[in-house]
């Protein structure tokens, strides 16, 4: 007969034994008060014995097996310690029955909860690890004094699978598709056909076209200038002022003629003809399927005639300063400064170099335009050296313009027209480059901080009138310490100027990887170019 829970044990190790030899084996729906009810026991009691205990209690109350007289679990009783045992194990008994009863009470015997118990049950054998109580409930007596080792059967099954399962691994390797962390696929090499050399006039022999990879990181492009290669290009850039600048240029309409060397060769037309052959390209599907036409501009809509005769549809994309551009290529940028060697220097420029106070190199000189009206009216405040061709302006000297400039305190970065993003190579390199401040005049401020901090440059809008600026940059010159705070970005941000022509090409095969096979065209681009 099996001796109550509590009861006083026999004083030595033989009374484990005898008690485990006699005791019944729990079958595994024993854990009835946590998996639900059990099969032996029923009415959602936990079954007596240590099997229906949670699995760490379980563990500390297993009689130890005799190793070396090392084991887990408590010790062997002896005369000596086989009453505090006794009690220690009875009142334990207690509590866990009397906690296990309420679990049962508190959870209603349902047929779901049967169900569940029989699911839990294989889960519960094929997961519990070898020696566990789980397993030895799971399993008899056998399971629990033999499962301590896996036989060698199985240890040679699971490694003839393994390695089963690294041969057909690697012999579809090739067939796998590539792994994320794999390096990308190279991009689709896109040729990209420049129409005509910007400002190098019709007939000049074009020069050799940029390494794209090697300049700009962009690989995969195919920089082309010989018009026979019209079909073969994914896309053909168009500059915007030798297109409108004499007799119309266009490709011929593909499809229409045969596409020979001689055939796609310049169509030079009268001016009797230009709005015929507008109108034909527009209507006649002129290009090569999936063909793209970029229109590239870096003039103000002030200084960019024509606009209104090209037809509507004609082109696919634009290419501009413009930040709304299908390709944004603006003047220059500020970029975080991450090494030594990018300039301008992270330090302020020394003031012992400082000669002078306001300088301003001007190319073309009209007295329409509203910055050199605002010349006159500050020049009466404040003395301003002009270098450049016309008007009052002294030839550049020797040393070169950034170096004359960084003689200077200011710079008028002063724009031949205003227009929303036209803000040129003034600002980024004859000013920020050289290491003066900047005073710009051009679109708004808000407008210019969108592209560098506020603190960067003196707007003309923020004074009431050129005196009013006039006696502000008197100010910074009598107050070296404010006056340096204007440098302040450079501590973050390094320049970066536009090389013309060959970063606007290379950016033109980049949006052509990038973009797909998304279909586009500019219905109206003067209306977009002059707002």
């Amino acid at each position: 007969m099996r001796r109550p829970w509590g009861a006083a044990r026999e004083p030595s190790g033989a009374g484990w034994e005898k008690e485990w030899a006699e005791a019944p084996q729990e079958a595994p729906g024993a854990w009835s008060g946590w998996l639900g009810p059990g099969r032996s026991g029923g009415k959602g009691r936990a079954a007596p014995g240590w099997a229906s205990w949670p699995a760490h209690l379980a563990l500390a109350a297993r009689p130890a097996r005799h190793l070396g007289g090392a084991g887990l679990g408590l010790r062997p009783l002896d005369s000596r310690t086989a009453p505090f045992h006794s009690r220690v194990s009875g009142e334990l008994q207690r509590r866990l029955e009397s906690q296990l009863q309420h679990e049962s009470r508190c959870r209603s015997s349902t047929p779901t909860d049967a169900w569940r118990a029989e699911a839990a049950q294989p889960v519960l054998a094929m997961g519990a690890p070898w020696g566990s109580p789980a397993a030895a409930a799971a399993g008899g007596r056998r399971g629990w004094r033999r499962g301590r080792r896996l036989p060698w059967t199985v240890w040679a099954l699971a490694a003839a699978g393994l390695t089963c399962t690294a041969l057909i691994t690697y012999a579809c390797w090739g067939q796998l598709p590539p792994l994320p962390w794999a390096s990308p696929t190279p991009p689709r090499p896109v040729g990209v056909l420049l129409w005509w050399e910007p400002f190098g006039g019709r007939g000049n022999v074009a020069r050799p076209p940029p390494d794209c990879r090697l300049r700009f990181n962009i690989s995969g492009c195919r920089l082309l200038t010989d018009r026979a290669s019209y079909g073969e290009a994914q896309a053909v850039l168009f500059h915007h002022r030798d297109l409108v600048k004499g007799p119309p240029d266009w490709p011929p309409p593909w499809g229409v003629q045969a596409r020979s060397a001689e055939e796609v060769e310049l169509r030079v037309l009268d001016d009797e003809e230009a709005a015929a052959a507008a109108e034909a390209l527009a209507t006649s599907s002129p290009r090569p399927p999936g063909q793209r036409w970029v229109w590239m501009n870096f003039e103000s809509p002030s200084h960019s005639p024509g606009l209104r005769s090209l037809a509507s549809n004609l082109f696919n994309w634009t290419l501009s300063y413009r930040a709304d551009s299908d390709i944004f290529v603006p003047y220059g940028y500020l970029y975080p400064r991450s090494h030594p060697g990018d300039q301008p220097s992270g330090l302020a420029p020394p003031l012992s170099r400082k000669q002078g106070l306001v300088a301003w190199v001007v190319s073309h000189w009209d007295e329409r335009q509203a910055r050199v009206r605002y010349y006159h009216q500050l020049s009466q405040h404040v003395a301003v050296d002009v270098f450049g061709r016309g008007g009052p302006g002294q030839p550049v000297p020797e040393i070169g313009l950034l170096h004359t400039v960084a003689r200077y305190k200011f710079y008028l970065a002063f724009e031949n027209s205003q227009h929303l993003d036209y803000i040129t190579e003034k600002l980024w390199r004859n000013s920020l480059l050289a290491g003066a401040v900047p005073v710009v005049l051009g679109p708004d401020r808000a407008n210019y901080e969108r592209f560098m901090p506020r603190g960067a440059f003196i707007h003309v809008d923020d004074f009431p009138s050129a005196s009013s600026l006039a006696s502000y940059l008197l100010f910074l010159d009598r107050n070296p310490a404010v006056y340096r705070r204007y440098f302040h970005w450079r501590r973050r941000y390094a320049v970066h100027i536009t090389s013309f022509w060959d970063e606007p090409w290379c950016r033109v095969c980049q949006a052509v990887q990038r973009a797909g096979d998304r279909p586009k065209s500019i219905r109206n681009l003067a209306s977009w170019f002059e707002r």
